[in-house]
């Protein structure tokens, strides 16, 4: 690979995948804060509010796991009420000359890795403006550091195409222990905080939306199609999460 003397070449193995990039300067963003929902996505929101002739189409990627997918009591899948549909429902009601396609390329019962290793034949091929990335349900399995090398790497690749990202904290599952912050669950969903904030990327916090329904006095059940999938009032808080990120200019 012909790179200059600033390009800095990272490489990743995931999952026998070889990922590298090289760029002018380092793709680790130097903000080390959080990007602010207000402008984060401010060109995308300029473009959702360009009316026809002028406008084009917004490809929006949902990538993840079986939450994203639409399973609900498994195998049963309502993609209707998972959350992509939901986000999608809403920027047409908040932007409606815009054309949107909210494409899904998640996959149940994938983990990171996985997502990883077909990020650029299923995810960047698609030429999306902005990439959603959802794998914490699962990825307690193959544990806190396997996720963060796979969680970068997806990051990581769709900044060197200039892409938007919005993160996603995993939804609940009545296994955890939601109050503990030693929980699995809630580990996963600090390491994705802290990836954003140091990518200066977007972040939907769905778990923090699940702990306040409860904190406020719901019934964590009531937002539960099973113990580890959301039914469609669980994926209506995610969705309200994700769609604060499209504010409609002033």
């Amino acid at each position: 690979m012909n790179c200059s003397p600033l390009c800095r070449l990272a490489v990743w193995s995931v999952s026998g995948l070889l990922l590298t990039s090289c760029a002018t300067r380092p793709v680790v963003k130097e903000f080390s804060v959080p990007a602010d929902a207000q402008t984060y996505l401010a060109p995308v929101v300029a473009e959702l509010e360009t009316a026809w002739p002028k406008n084009h189409t917004i490809n929006i990627v949902c990538h993840g796991h079986s939450v994203p997918s639409g399973y609900t009591h498994t195998p049963e899948v309502r993609t209707f009420d998972a959350y992509p549909h939901l986000l999608h429902r809403g920027l047409n009601e908040r932007f409606p000359h815009a054309v949107v396609n909210v494409i899904i390329t998640a996959i149940g019962g994938e983990n990171s890795e996985q997502g990883a290793a077909r990020f650029q034949r299923d995810v960047l091929a698609l030429r999306p403006e902005i990439v959603t990335i959802d794998y914490a349900l699962n990825d307690r399995r193959i544990g806190l550091p396997r996720s963060e090398k796979a969680w970068r790497a997806m990051i990581e690749a769709a900044l060197k195409q200039n892409l938007k990202i919005i993160l996603l904290t995993p939804t609940a599952d009545l296994s955890a222990h939601l109050d503990d912050p030693q929980d699995p669950l809630n580990q996963h969903a600090e390491q994705i905080r802290r990836l954003a904030q140091e990518y200066h990327v977007g972040v939907a916090d769905s778990l923090a939306a699940f702990q306040k329904f409860v904190q406020q006095g719901g019934k964590l059940s009531d937002l539960m199609a099973q113990v580890n999938h959301p039914n469609r009032q669980g994926h209506e808080l995610v969705a309200a999460e994700l769609l604060n990120w499209f504010e409609p200019r002033k």
